[in-house]
C-alpha cells in the first residue's frame, strides 16, 4: 500500500438492516473539507424499513462525497472518502486519482468485485427475488466513448460510431420510460456520467433545466413530478412506502384473514387512565387509553397463548411464541411503520408506558431502527386517533393477529338497566385463520373487551 492510498480511507454503505440491499441518501451532515471524528454522524439514509443515521468509524478530513442527496446506493458502495493524514502534504488532486482509477480501468468481466465506484456502472443492486447481479459487458465509460468518436472523425470515417447506451440504473431507466423521456437526450450529472433520477425529472419538467450538480453540491431529492398541465402529480414509490405496499400485498394474499368486531363500554377504563395520570409511580410517563388496551391484549394472550404464533410455510409447521413482541402501528411522514416492544409480556405497567413513549417519540422523529421493526408477534393499530370507528386491519407479515382500536366516543348505552351516556369504542381483531380458528379469535377479543369494561380484571387475570 502506497503512502497516497494509505492516506485516504473509504466508508462504504453498510447493511443497516437484515437482508437489505440498498439505501437512499437523505441528507449529508458534512461537506468536503470538514473535519470528522470516529463515531460522528455524517449522513442520514433511508432503507425500505426506516431512516438511519450513519456514523463514520475513523477520524480525518472529508475528501469527497461520492453521491448527492436523493441517490439510492447499493450496500457495499463507497459513499465518502476521508483524508486520515491531512498533514502529509500530498496534493489533494493526486490523492484522489487512486479512488477513481478503478472506474475506467477495471475490466467488466473480472471475476472479483471491482473497487471504488464501479458497481454504480454495472447495476443497481438486486431485487428481493434475485440471487445475483448480471454485470454489463463492453460498455465504455463516457471518456472512452468520446475519445472513440473523436478518433473516428480524425480517421475520416464520417459520422462518429454509435455511442454506448447512456449509463443509468434500472429504476432510473424505468422512470424515464414511464415519463416518456429518451435517456440519450438527458444530460447526466451523476458520478462518471451516470444519469440520476433528478436528471430525468429535470428533462421531464416543463421549466428551464437546473444547473448541473457538482460533487460539492448535494441538492434535495425531487419528491414529486407534476405533469405539464398541472392536473396530475406523480410521487415515486420508494423506501418505507414501497416496502409497506409489498408487505401488505403479500400478507393479504397469503394469510386467510378473518376479522371479528365487538363494541364495548370503556368508561371505567377512561376513569382509570385519569387516576393513573396522578399516580406518583407513573409520573413523567405517557398514560393514555392505548396503554391499558396494550396491557389488556397482553393479558388476553397470556390466557390464550395459542394466538401468539406464526406459520412456517417451508416447514409446514405452526411456531408457537413464548414471548410477545408487541407491535404498535405508527403513521410517520415516510409512511406506516410497525416498531415493536420487545418482550412486552414481561413488563410492568410503568415499564410498558415508558416503552410506548419511547417508541412513539422515536417513530415521530423518523429515527426508528430496522431492528425495532423485526420480530413482532402481534400488533395494535389505533385508528381511533383519526376519528374512525374501526376497520379491518391487514396482518403484519409473519404475525397471527392485529387489533384495531376505534375512536372512543360518548354514546347512549344501557347501563344498569338505564340508558346513560357512556364512553364506548369498537374493537376489531383480524387473525390468520390457518393459525387461529373462530373460537380462539373470539376468546381473545372477548377477553380484551371484558378487561376494558372492568379494568380490575387486569389484577385478577394477570
Amino acid at each position: 500500500m502506497t503512502e497516497t492510498s494509505a492516506r485516504f480511507r473509504e466508508f462504504k454503505m453498510p447493511d443497516v438492516g437484515e437482508g437489505l440491499t440498498e439505501a437512499e441518501i437523505l441528507k449529508w451532515y458534512v461537506q468536503p473539507g470538514d473535519t470528522v471524528t470516529d463515531g460522528q454522524v455524517v449522513c442520514e439514509v433511508e432503507t425500505a424499513k426506516a431512516a438511519v443515521e450513519l456514523p463514520i468509524p475513523f477520524d480525518g478530513v472529508v475528501h469527497e462525497l461520492r453521491f448527492p442527496e436523493g441517490t439510492t446506493v447499493d450496500v457495499g458502495e463507497v459513499i465518502i472518502s476521508v483524508d486520515v493524514a491531512p498533514g502529509s502534504g500530498e496534493p489533494a488532486a493526486e490523492a484522489a486519482a487512486p479512488v477513481q482509477a478503478p472506474v475506467a480501468e477495471a475490466p467488466a468481466e473480472e471475476p472479483e468485485a471491482p473497487k471504488g465506484r464501479q458497481p454504480v456502472l454495472v447495476g443497481y443492486g438486486v431485487a428481493e427475488s434475485s440471487t445475483k447481479r448480471r454485470p454489463r459487458k463492453g460498455i465504455p465509460v463516457p471518456e472512452q466513448a468520446a475519445a472513440a468518436a473523436v478518433q473516428a472523425e480524425l480517421n475520416g470515417h464520417g459520422a462518429a460510431p454509435a455511442v454506448a447506451r447512456p449509463l443509468a440504473k434500472p429504476p432510473v431507466r424505468k422512470l424515464a420510460k414511464d415519463l416518456g423521456i429518451d435517456l440519450a437526450s438527458v444530460v447526466p450529472t451523476g458520478p462518471d456520467g451516470v444519469i440520476t433520477r433528478e436528471d430525468v425529472h429535470a428533462a421531464a419538467a416543463p421549466v428551464t433545466e437546473p444547473a448541473p450538480v457538482s460533487r460539492e453540491t448535494t441538492p434535495a431529492p425531487v419528491a414529486a413530478v407534476a405533469s405539464s398541465d398541472a392536473r396530475e402529480t406523480r410521487i415515486p414509490i420508494k423506501g418505507v412506502r414501497k416496502a409497506t405496499a409489498q408487505a401488505m400485498i403479500g400478507s393479504a394474499f397469503t394469510a386467510p384473514h378473518v376479522t371479528e368486531f365487538v363494541t364495548v363500554d370503556v368508561t371505567r377504563t377512561m376513569k382509570l387512565v385519569e387516576e393513573l395520570k396522578g399516580d406518583k409511580e407513573m409520573a413523567g410517563l405517557r398514560v393514555n387509553p392505548l396503554l391499558l388496551i396494550a396491557k389488556a391484549l397482553l393479558v388476553a394472550i397470556k390466557r390464550n397463548p395459542d394466538v401468539n404464533a406464526s406459520w412456517d410455510e417451508a416447514a409446514q409447521e405452526i411456531v408457537l411464541k413464548h414471548y410477545v413482541n408487541l407491535g404498535i402501528a405508527a403513521a410517520t411522514p415516510r409512511g406506516l411503520i410497525v416498531p415493536n416492544i420487545k418482550d412486552a409480556h414481561d413488563k410492568t405497567l410503568p415499564q410498558l408506558a415508558a416503552s410506548l413513549g419511547d417508541l412513539v417519540s422515536t417513530a415521530r422523529e423518523g429515527k426508528t431502527s430496522p431492528a425495532a421493526m423485526q420480530g413482532g408477534t402481534v400488533t395494535i393499530t389505533n385508528v381511533g386517533v383519526f376519528g374512525v370507528d374501526t376497520g379491518t386491519p391487514i396482518l403484519n407479515p409473519g404475525e397471527s393477529a392485529i387489533l384495531a382500536v376505534g375512536a372512543i366516543k360518548l354514546q347512549p348505552w344501557v347501563h344498569k338497566g338505564k340508558v346513560k351516556p357512556r364512553q364506548v369504542t369498537t374493537l376489531a381483531l383480524s387473525f390468520d385463520h390457518r393459525l387461529v380458528d373462530g373460537e380462539l379469535g373470539s376468546k381473545v377479543l372477548a377477553d380484551v373487551a371484558a378487561i376494558l369494561e372492568q379494568p380490575k380484571r387486569l389484577i385478577t387475570w394477570a
